[in-house]
């Protein structure tokens, strides 16, 4: 047999796994509007879709309901309002217990680390108020975070998770300390004995964990010491000090590793 022939079963089996892989990776969008087995993107999201994806009627994506990710094939297209028909469900896996604790500062990092953070699986972002949060943050605060909720979301999509997470409100760090969960951890520079790799281990985390991280020049003394009177553990990322973006991303990658098997 020729040599190009005896390749052929080969090459077949090769596309047959790069179409089975491209199946796997369809793009996921969160609707906008769900009724029964249709769903709708509309404004911004659908205008997303048609310019930069080429949207067109009969292209298949995965569509997050808030209930469920459904296969959804477009049938109707316009710049601000993408529709579909809803059919058969696609499996997923469950969103862990990670909820992120994070100190307010610079907006445009504190953006970046939202976003990052919410690609590598983190289920909640509450951001207080520190002693070293400056004023001027705290006072825009409010519209600020919804930019970061729109950008979220985003990277929810595009990380293919089924729901953004859940963004809370500005709050004083008193109302953080009682979050309840099975491993509440506060990152903190001056901690040298215990690394936060140490800490999370599997099995150990059936209520979840909560992960604080400071802003920028880290926690103040009296802060760290109510997170310890309140039962935190204190943990570090090792000897270097990193930026608070940069800390927040790398302490949710470590913990997601655990949690979601990276």
């Amino acid at each position: 047999m020729p040599s190009g022939i005896s390749q052929v079963p080969h090459y077949l089996s090769r596309l047959q796994a790069l179409q089975l892989s491209i199946v796997m990776t369809r793009r996921r969008f969160i609707a906008d509007e769900v009724s029964g087995d249709r769903a709708a993107l509309v404004g911004e999201h659908a205008d997303h879709l048609v310019r930069a994806l080429r949207a067109r009627v009969g292209q298949d994506f995965d569509i997050a309901t808030g209930e469920a990710v459904r296969r959804g094939r477009i049938t109707f297209v316009r710049e601000d309002r993408v529709e579909f028909d809803l059919g058969e469900e696609v499996s997923g896996a469950a969103l862990a217990e990670l909820t992120l604790v994070l100190a307010i500062f610079k907006f445009d990092r504190m953006e970046w680390a939202i976003e990052k953070c919410t690609e590598l699986g983190v289920a909640r972002i509450m951001p207080v108020i520190s002693r070293r949060t400056d004023a001027h943050l705290v006072a825009s605060s409010e519209k600020r975070f919804e930019r970061c909720r729109r950008l979220s979301r985003q990277a929810a999509e595009q990380s293919r998770r089924s729901a953004p997470p859940e963004i809370a409100a500005p709050t004083k760090l008193s109302e953080a300390l009682s979050l309840q969960a099975s491993l509440r951890i506060v990152l903190a520079e001056s901690e040298a004995r215990t690394l936060l790799r140490d800490v999370v281990k599997p099995g150990a985390t059936d209520c979840g964990i909560v992960l604080a991280v400071g802003p920028e020049g880290g926690w103040v003394e009296d802060e760290l010491q109510s997170f310890q009177q309140a039962g935190w553990i204190s943990a570090s990322l090792g000897n270097t000090i990193l930026r608070a973006e940069t800390a927040a991303m790398a302490a949710t990658a470590i913990v997601a590793s655990v949690l979601y098997s990276l």
